[in-house]
């Protein structure tokens, strides 16, 4: 097979064309990153969301980045309150708002909201977390303040949350993440408050019916924020071996409640890295470790079935890094277009027993030949110059 049969050019059509070819429209199409910090590639998304919202009915954009953040950046856009590089500052975790890409995103999405009637959200995905994580503070109190006073006992007020609490400083301390002795996550105050937390989400259930569907939907966002923290942040002070594969697992367990919120909402275009939205186990080392824990994109895909799908993206020439002609990633460099959509399955036919490719730049993470069979396509290009560093 003709390595072109198996591709087109990426634009407008090619993207229509590959959502007629699947056998359902996806209520969530993951769009892959193999490398953040990718100029390119950013651009290519905005110019792939332009389409989906004008064309294919998509109102909802998703971002790995964290979700309490990002109701700055949903709010914005909706309203046009505060300016651009407030919202580029506070609206983004991850440094991602310093990417050009994303504010031209911000920009076009507010005015999109300026003219239309039906309006494009914002969301962010991830947890308010990096390998340490932040305080449940926001998520509890702002939780608590949407419900109709207190628990029932009448025993748990917001003075009785902020004491437990404590200094915010407690929780987000950096060093937790290699040592496991200088979390609180296993506190009397910690292992309290998860009970709290418990009985505000139950109780958010019992009053759901007298919560506009604008509480509703925050207070859901809060419930889930702050019972993820909290067990996020129990496993931050556990000292076993399995340690970071359990933390890694409960932050993609995290992304994807928060993806499956989003879905309910209508078709919505989700960007993150590779990794997070593949279907595969994600494999990866740290330190002398390798860990094992199942994607966002595999437990959403388990419950959305072919309401999901997934687009990787693959570069070939990264800055000085070029792929082997032997590496699934050199063969595609000879595609006769700078961009393209990539039928991942017939590529796989296309491709037999190639090299794997061996990066010289660790934040590259190279398409896998063998999980190919799990992935709907690749968006590949062909080189990328303008690579942001990571940090």
């Amino acid at each position: 097979m003709d390595i072109k049969d198996t591709a087109r050019p990426l634009d407008g059509a090619g993207v229509s064309a590959f959502l007629r070819s699947l056998p359902a429209k996806p209520l969530l199409l993951g769009l892959g990153e193999a490398r953040h910090f990718v100029d390119e590639l950013g651009e290519l998304r905005n110019e792939l969301f332009r389409h989906l919202v004008e064309h294919e009915g998509y109102r909802s954009f998703a971002l790995e980045s964290d979700c309490l953040m990002g109701l700055v950046v949903d709010h914005y856009i909706a309203t046009g309150e505060g300016t651009l590089d407030d919202v580029m500052e506070r609206g983004f975790s991850h440094r991602f708002g310093t990417s050009p890409a994303n504010r031209e995103l911000v920009r076009w999405m507010r005015a999109y909201n300026e003219q239309h009637d039906d309006k494009l959200r914002f969301f962010g995905f991830d947890g308010p977390l990096e390998y340490w994580a932040a305080s449940p503070r926001q998520a509890l109190t702002s939780l608590y303040d949407l419900l109709d006073g207190p628990l029932p006992s009448g025993v748990v007020t917001r003075e009785t949350l902020d004491e437990l609490l404590g200094p915010d400083e407690r929780w987000s301390n950096e060093a937790t993440a290699m040592d496991p002795s200088q979390s609180i996550g296993r506190s009397a105050e910690a292992q309290r408050l998860r009970l709290i937390a418990d009985d505000l989400v139950a109780l958010l259930d019992t009053q759901a019916p007298q919560l506009s569907a604008e509480d509703r939907e925050l207070a859901e966002l809060y419930g889930r924020t702050a019972v993820g923290l909290l067990r996020y942040h129990y496993w931050m002070a556990d000292a076993s071996p399995e340690r970071w594969t359990r933390l890694s697992a409960l932050r993609d367990a995290m992304m994807a409640a928060n993806l499956r919120a989003v879905a309910g909402r209508g078709p919505a275009l989700i960007f993150a890295s590779n990794l997070h939205l593949q279907r595969n186990r994600t494999s990866m080392s740290f330190g002398d470790q390798r860990l094992e824990w199942w994607s966002a994109g595999a437990i959403a895909a388990t419950y959305l079935g072919d309401r999901y799908a997934f687009l990787a993206s693959a570069l070939g020439t990264a800055g000085d890094d070029v792929p082997s002609p032997d590496t699934v990633e050199g063969v595609l460099s000879t595609l006769p277009w700078d961009h393209a959509l990539v039928d991942a399955r017939r590529l796989a036919e296309a491709v037999t027993e190639p090299a794997p490719r061996v990066s010289q730049d660790f934040a590259y993470f190279p398409l896998n030949a063998a999980q190919l069979d799990l992935i709907d396509g690749v968006v590949f290009l062909k080189r990328a110059v303008r690579l942001g560093k990571l940090g």
